[in-house]
């Protein structure tokens, strides 16, 4: 089983916005998937390069997605991430937690992912970020809306498709879930050209049975 997962971390900075920090919106950022880290990078390119042949097309990019959300309370960084660095997920906006690969082995902490909504946090190596910030949102409701709907994320096994959508769940489903029960026009939003974004399906496909 390939899992398709963005290295984690808590020391990199992101591209400063030309945008207020203060003023309300939804940024989108697209990272080369492995940005930061070699074997995610090669596991990618191994499980891209199998879904090419089986699809008989040329092997695409792949992207992995993360948020910056600006309120008036606030800046918060929204991403699902693993490994998980350490049992101090407060410091890090921890508001959900789900099992990677199965669910018998969620006990341990390396077999579980994390979505932050993390207060003035920031994207791991945002600064290899194509086509990035997008600028989805500058509604101060529907940022809020957003940021409101990460605690009610569904958390099927990572890597799996538990929820019978034809595709993985990862931490790109995770993000278009977000997105489309904020009512956003999810039509118009996709990975940069010449990529792909696997796991973004499961999510709009989950956030439609649920609506």
């Amino acid at each position: 089983m390939v899992v398709l997962m963005h290295p984690t971390s808590t020391g990199a900075r992101e591209p400063r916005s030309a945008r207020a920090a203060s003023e309300a919106g939804i940024d989108l950022y697209w990272l080369p998937l492995g940005a930061g880290g070699w074997f995610v990078r090669l596991n990618g390119r191994i499980y891209e390069a199998i879904h090419a042949v089986l699809e008989h097309r040329k092997p695409l990019d792949l992207y992995h997605s993360a948020l910056v959300v600006r309120v008036p309370k606030g800046r918060f960084v929204v991403e699902n991430c693993w490994p998980i660095p350490d049992a101090n997920g407060a410091a890090r906006g921890v508001v959900v937690i789900g099992p990677v690969g199965s669910r018998r082995a969620e006990r341990f902490r390396v077999f579980r992912y994390e979505v932050r909504r993390w207060r003035d946090g920031v994207i791991a190596d945002a600064d290899e970020a194509v086509a990035s910030p997008q600028l989805l949102s500058d509604d101060p409701l529907v940022a809020s809306r957003l940021l409101d709907l990460v605690g009610s994320l569904p958390t099927p096994a990572w890597g799996r498709d538990e929820l019978g959508t034809g595709e993985m769940w990862n931490s790109n489903s995770v993000i278009s879930w977000l997105l489309a029960r904020s009512g956003l026009p999810m039509h118009a939003i996709g990975p940069p050209a010449g990529g792909r974004a696997p796991g973004w399906q499961a999510g709009l496909v989950t956030a439609r049975s649920q609506q």
